[in-house]
């Protein structure tokens, strides 16, 4: 496994087993209240919008030009914010693989 793939899917489970901690704690819309207390809450949530919103853009052309599908990530961007995006960007790594592993099968 190569090194990208070992750390996406790294980070992926770990934030994940996190996240599912914090939403059994704290419940889904735990970090409403925090954001609504102002400050750096709501600074942190309307920074991740953004960058989430960012990655949309960049992911839906990437997705395409790849042959990946689009919507299902779109949603759960929408819903579970970064992991949704990690999980587009290891669906795409794992797709480079096996893509280089077909050529080199192909090549030989």
């Amino acid at each position: 496994m190569k090194f990208r793939t070992f750390s996406l899917s790294t980070v992926f489970v770990a934030f994940t087993a996190y996240t599912a901690v914090v939403v059994m704690d704290h419940g889904y819309t735990g970090f409403i209240d925090l954001a609504l207390a102002g400050g750096w809450g709501a600074q942190v949530l309307i920074d991740l919008c953004i960058a989430l919103l960012m990655f949309v853009a960049w992911m839906v052309p990437d997705a395409r030009e790849r042959g990946i599908p689009f919507a299902p990530y779109v949603v759960a961007i929408l819903t579970t914010g970064s992991i949704g995006a990690l999980a587009y960007l290891l669906h795409r790594t794992l797709r480079e693989g096996s893509t280089v592993s077909q050529r080199a099968s192909v090549a030989t």
